[in-house]
């Protein structure tokens, strides 16, 4: 699918989860996205769940929603981590405020959770976090993507590739973001 012209944000923190990082940072890149890792220190390395690095291209700081089309928020124990950071929690909040694609994988339901994005909103986790989903206002689904709106979620690693085809699909029919800032 052509996403020439379209910038995603994929959100880093230590204990990521290899492939919910790489998978799409590198899927989207072959179909003309620029992709960029976002973390709390720009330049920063972090380490997947194996240790597996990635660098930060900015810090959180340096994002905002306008200069986005969409966020990937992957799975791991970086959720977590990425939501004790109110920074985090506001740009994923501004990005669906703006009506930009928000897609969420695994844990990253509590990305979604800390940031009240999930109320009456069809969505799918890890079965782990389940009941977090539904205690925030999910309508829960056990399903490989679940789409509702802006809001793209899937449950685990082996549903990446309908969760990244989803999220192009999203893509392919949105105007492209208005290049504010930097990013």
């Amino acid at each position: 699918m052509d996403l020439k012209g379209k910038t995603i944000a994929v959100l880093v923190a230590d204990q990521y989860q290899e492939l919910e990082v790489w998978y799409p940072l590198l899927r989207f890149r072959e179909d003309g996205a620029k992709t960029i890792a976002v973390g709390a220190e720009a330049g920063k390395t972090y380490e997947s769940k194996k240790g597996y690095p990635v660098v930060a291209d900015i810090s959180v700081g340096q994002a905002s929603a306008e200069a986005f089309d969409a966020v990937v928020i992957p799975g791991g124990w970086a959720p977590d981590f990425l939501r004790q950071d109110e920074r985090m929690v506001k740009f994923v909040r501004d990005m669906n405020n703006a009506g930009k694609v928000v897609a969420a994988i695994c844990h990253a339901g509590w990305m979604l959770t800390s940031a009240d994005i999930v109320r009456g909103k069809k969505a799918t986790c890890f079965r782990a976090i389940k009941d977090d989903m539904i205690h925030a206002g999910a309508k829960y689904v056990d399903e490989e993507v679940a789409v509702d709106g802006n809001l793209i979620t899937s449950r685990q690693p082996t549903d990446l590739p309908a969760f990244c085809r989803e999220i192009a699909k999203a893509l392919a029919g949105q105007t492209v973001a208005q290049r504010v800032g930097r990013a």
